[in-house]
């Protein structure tokens, strides 16, 4: 077989996406609502298992619902490629989706051709990647990094427990150590995934392979004051929650400026107002503070600022204050090799490119802590991701696909 023949179905890779993208669909906004372990999540999950089992694949789903389908040799140690089906509410319909159904289809490009990898090729589509919970439990269970404390204790912003969430989806959250793989059985971790920013479009460039991805810390801040009127209560005696909260949001570009670098991210996503009403001033905000960075020193740097800037904002407004780390995913330099053998994939389809870091976490840099891991990116339309309006052009995802089978080539011949 000569290797420079084989290319993607994409045909059959959309068909593949608009399957999975039969799952949750909100006609109202246009989005997607496949949260982790959901009943539309869940069921996306069984549905690409009948697919990947339908072509001949070796299916199973591992105890935190991470779907594996196996491609090669039954015994010894594989490349796993795949991303994520779960999206955030009202997503769009490339975010991990795209990534999943361009590992199964490059699998079936190589099985038509007639293609003996060297070792196995594991078709995965990871679990809990976008953080419902706070981490991204699918490949935190594979590398060993999903404790049974903090499984047994996580919940979602509004109050669901994971293992909750994961007994009404049929898991038993004590089996979670089940699902870890060893250094041995696995050689390689392979993602492709749209950018979700605007440097691949701008720069006018087809492919992006990352090179080390961000660190993400979550926490959690209640300020807490007194509700009450909005009419009667002098500005000068108020005790205002959303006043703090506005102090704190108001110091990020500062602190960025003074301790970040040009990847800093600081987001305030989540807020919740009690009594939300327009008359009462309020007497509690709790809210989420995001922090991203490539380096792990500078995101903690940025953690204890922010921490004091709440305290201080605290103070100036007569409230108490509450500061609850949810999770923490260190920075992560990902495997050169892996990306050495996707730029010379990419070479030789005659396709554009650049390195680049990643400021969106990836089930790769969990990975890269078990075995060497690249990512893939492909352009997104005006960088908007996490939307409906989320969209790459076809083009573009031929081409990415295209790069992840020749990439995956180089992995086991």
């Amino acid at each position: 077989m000569k290797h420079a023949t084989v290319s993607v179905d994409g045909t059959r890779l959309k068909s593949l996406l608009d399957g999975v993208n039969q799952f949750g669909f909100s006609p109202e906004t246009g989005g997607y609502n496949r949260l982790a372990f959901s009943e539309s999540d869940m069921a996306c999950r069984n549905w690409f298992m009948e697919k990947m089992q339908a072509e001949g694949l070796d299916v199973r789903m591992d105890p935190v619902g991470n779907v594996f389908g196996r491609f090669g040799p039954a015994d010894g140690p594989c490349v796993i490629v795949g991303s994520h089906l779960d999206t955030v509410a009202d997503g769009g319909a490339f975010d991990g989706s795209l990534g999943a159904c361009a590992a199964l289809e490059a699998a079936l490009a190589l099985r038509d051709a007639n293609y003996a990898p060297s070792c196995a090729i594991e078709v995965v589509a990871t679990s809990e990647e976008e953080g419902r919970f706070g981490g991204m439990l699918g490949s935190q269970a594979m590398t060993g990094q999903a404790s049974l404390d903090w499984v047994n204790s996580a919940r979602d912003s509004d109050g669901v427990l994971l293992k909750e969430a994961m007994r009404v989806a049929g898991l038993d959250w004590a089996r979670v150590p089940e699902a870890r793989r060893s250094p041995q059985d696995v050689k390689a971790f392979l993602e492709l995934h749209i950018e979700q920013g605007p440097v691949l479009e701008r720069a006018g460039c087809a492919i992006g392979i990352a090179e080390e991805v961000s660190g993400v810390c979550y926490l959690e801040v209640q300020l807490s004051g007194v509700a009450n009127h909005s009419g009667t209560t002098p500005m000068d005696l108020r005790c205002d929650a959303f006043a703090g909260l506005t102090d704190i949001s108001a110091s990020i570009p500062e602190l960025i400026a003074k301790l970040g670098t040009e990847q800093s991210r600081i987001t305030i996503g989540k807020v919740d107002l009690v009594p939300n009403h327009p008359h009462t001033i309020a007497g509690r905000a709790t809210f989420s503070i995001i922090i991203r960075d490539t380096s792990r020193d500078v995101m903690c740097a940025l953690r204890d600022a922010m921490q004091r800037r709440a305290e201080d904002a605290a103070e100036r407004h007569g409230l108490t204050f509450t500061l609850t780390p949810k999770s923490w995913l260190d920075p992560q330099k990902l495997a050169l090799e892996l990306a050495e053998a996707t730029e010379h994939a990419v070479k030789e389809l005659g396709l554009t490119y650049q390195r680049m870091p990643s400021g969106a976490g990836h089930d790769a840099q969990t990975m890269q802590t078990l075995c060497p891991s690249g990512l893939i990116f492909i352009p997104s339309q005006r960088g908007i991701s996490h939307s409906p309006e989320e969209y790459s052009v076809w083009s573009d995802i031929e081409n990415g696909a295209n790069a992840l089978l020749h990439t995956l080539i180089k992995l086991t011949s």
